[in-house]
């Protein structure tokens, strides 16, 4: 290990191409804009915010040996993150996520992160084997835990006495994987970021606002959760009680990565000491400063 990390983050870092227009568009729209090609993924965008709040993560992820891939990991380990820890593969190709993105939000995304589903339980190898922990001296510090694994796996980690000692801070990929994180439901272990949809989803009903998200996932056995609404409430809730506060009002320039920016702007002021309310109203903060920043447009 080159440095001792502050966080593991743990899921998917591939590439993202984003294509962007200033103009709304609906299906079959063909209107000009900007696509970039940059580094994503849900543990990697967290892990690229919490470097801006002075943490260093390590990544345990899956990559391939193919020259995307080695781009990927001099492009990660420029911007300040741990990356001897990841699994490099040598028959599996490096993951994909495309999004188009118009003035009227998300239109569409496909993720890719097949090779990282396929490595399976081979990107843990550093918490046993002795470079981050093993199975005598178990991790205790902080996790930040992406559902683009798959639901073994998650199951595994929910289970793992591995994990037993972890900070675990965990969130879907997207509404559609949001039911791949019951086991942590059901297992009571960690902190689960959600957005409205998702936290539906994981509860199989409608909720009216993050509040009463809150409070049926903690209901189903949540130990602690923090549900966000795009600009409407967000809420943390425990088991002793909710904290409710309204983001700040903004116009949205960009989507893809707001709800990976939110938490880990959360994790940063969590981990720094930072009061439940401080904290919460310092990642809607930064949520809001993400969505509303400078695009190439």
């Amino acid at each position: 290990m080159t440095a001792a990390p502050d966080i593991l983050c743990i899921g998917s870092v591939l590439w993202d191409v984003i294509g962007r227009s200033a103009s709304a568009m609906r299906q079959g729209s063909d209107v000009p804009g900007r696509i970039t090609r940059v580094p994503g993924g849900v543990a990697m965008n967290i892990a690229m915010t919490l470097v801006r709040f002075g943490m260093t993560p390590a990544l345990l992820t899956a990559i391939g040996r193919d020259a995307e891939g080695d781009e990927l990991v001099a492009a990660c380990a420029a911007r300040g993150m741990i990356t001897d820890t990841i699994y490099r593969s040598d028959d599996l190709p490096t993951d994909i996520y495309m999004a188009v993105e118009g003035a009227n939000g998300l239109i569409a995304a496909i993720a890719d992160a097949h090779s990282l589903e396929a490595a399976g339980p081979k990107i843990l190898g550093p918490l046993s084997d002795g470079r981050l922990a093993s199975a005598d001296s178990p991790f205790d510090g902080l996790v930040a835990l992406d559902g683009n694994l798959t639901l073994d796996l998650l199951t595994e980690i929910a289970r793992s006495s591995l994990f037993a000692q972890a900070d675990l801070r965990i969130a879907p990929a997207s509404p559609g994987k949001a039911e791949r994180l019951t086991p942590f439901l059901s297992g009571q272990r960690g902190t689960l970021y959600l957005n409205l949809e998702e936290a539906g989803l994981l509860c199989n009903r409608t909720f009216a606002g993050s509040r009463a998200a809150a409070e049926g996932l903690l209901s189903r056995g949540a130990t602690r959760v923090l549900v966000t609404d795009g600009g409407a409430d967000a809420t943390e809730g425990r088991q002793d009680g909710l904290l409710t506060q309204t983001p700040p009002q903004v116009l949205v320039a960009r989507v893809t990565g707001a709800g990976d920016t939110f938490m880990a702007a959360h994790i940063a002021a969590d981990a720094g000491g930072a009061s439940p309310e401080d904290a919460l109203a310092s990642a809607l903060q930064a949520a809001a400063t993400y969505v509303s920043g400078e695009t190439s447009l």
